[in-house]
């Protein structure tokens, strides 16, 4: 009785530090320039990676299962959509729909045991029933929320001017001094006038990708479909898991034997979320030519961000080896909603 009073306490205490974590992982990036979010993705990776590893040392480097990578890859490639989302529905309408996606599919898949996992029962079903069938509805009622998301304008005033480097003269004469001047002029005295300057090394303007060229319509349909397949993701992140926990106990599977504890996997997830992502980033960077649009400033944010996030997941795994995930997923979604 003691034992199952300790574990609901942790479980209930580590749902509380993942609810208010994951609530303000992106806080420290609201004020900086992110563009299309495929450089933030690869920075927040690697802090979740980083925080990881530390995780892994403090647990004596329990043994790596590969499949548990596949998680990762599953919550790194719904990852990539975050900026986009927020670009054109907002975080607020964002968070909400794929909160409400991410809880669905977590219960459902393991209220009902899908791809594998053993199905788990609850003592009261019609309560968790119920409770499913709210986040049915607010998911569709969120849908149809109207968002007002300021177009993001680039100015002038905050767009460093570089201009092009023209040929200095000496001076010629009394009177004159040293001035940039037109190269294809016959007297030194014609100076080029200022709407002939030409700025060729301007830095791109913050706003310049494809998120901020779509139109009103375009960008609702975008951000809410984005939203809808990152939630999904979000949900199955965990499948891998539970998928080798359940069948660890099957005497003839290559999983006997596993570890029970959901801590002992968040070093291959992270890892998985840490490879996908890179793979993802190198994609980009080929696409572009290799002219990616970096962010430096959002570095240490991101970093921060990802730390925040993975404290946040590793609470999550405590909370489902403590409550499991058919009743954690309900708690510690309901912080986007």
């Amino acid at each position: 009785m003691s034992s199952n009073r300790t574990d609901l306490t942790t479980g209930f205490i580590s749902c509380s530090v993942a609810i208010l974590l994951f609530g303000s992982n992106y806080v420290p990036l609201k004020k900086y320039e992110t563009g299309d979010g495929m450089f933030l993705q690869w920075v927040l990776c690697a802090a979740i990676w980083l925080v990881a590893l530390v995780a892994n040392l403090i647990l004596r480097c329990p043994k790596f299962w590969p499949f548990a990578m596949v998680g990762g890859c599953i919550w790194a490639t719904g990852n990539i959509a975050v900026v986009p989302i927020i670009k054109t529905i907002g975080l607020s309408l964002g968070l909400l729909i794929w909160g409400s996606f991410t809880a669905l599919t977590g219960w459902a898949s393991s209220r009902f045991g899908w791809f594998g996992m053993d199905a788990e029962k609850v003592s009261k079903p019609l309560l968790n029933y119920f409770g499913a069938g709210l986040s049915v509805v607010s998911a569709f009622i969120f849908l149809f929320i109207r968002s007002e998301i300021p177009s993001n304008m680039c100015s002038v005033d905050t767009t460093p001017l570089m201009i092009e480097h023209v040929p200095l003269l000496p001076a010629v004469g009394p009177g004159l001094s040293s001035c940039p001047l037109n190269p294809t002029a016959h007297t030194p005295a014609e100076v080029l006038p200022p709407w002939k300057v030409v700025n060729k090394t301007q830095e791109p303007c913050p706003g310049d990708s494809w998120v901020d060229k779509l139109s009103t319509v375009q960008s609702r349909i975008v951000g809410c479909s984005l939203a809808v397949i990152s939630g999904i993701l979000y949900g199955s992140t965990f499948v891998p898991i539970i998928y080798i926990k359940d069948h660890s106990k099957r005497n003839d599977c290559i999983y006997a034997g596993a570890s029970q504890y959901d801590l002992d996997y968040v070093f291959a997830h992270s890892s998985g979320i840490f490879l996908t992502s890179t793979v993802y980033f190198l994609a980009y960077c080929i696409a572009m030519k290799n002219n990616p649009k970096l962010y430096p400033e959002a570095v240490l944010p991101g970093f921060l961000s990802g730390g925040l996030w993975a404290i946040a997941t590793c609470c999550w795994f405590i909370a489902n080896y403590t409550l499991s995930a058919v009743v954690s997923f309900p708690i510690i979604t309901s912080k986007d909603k």
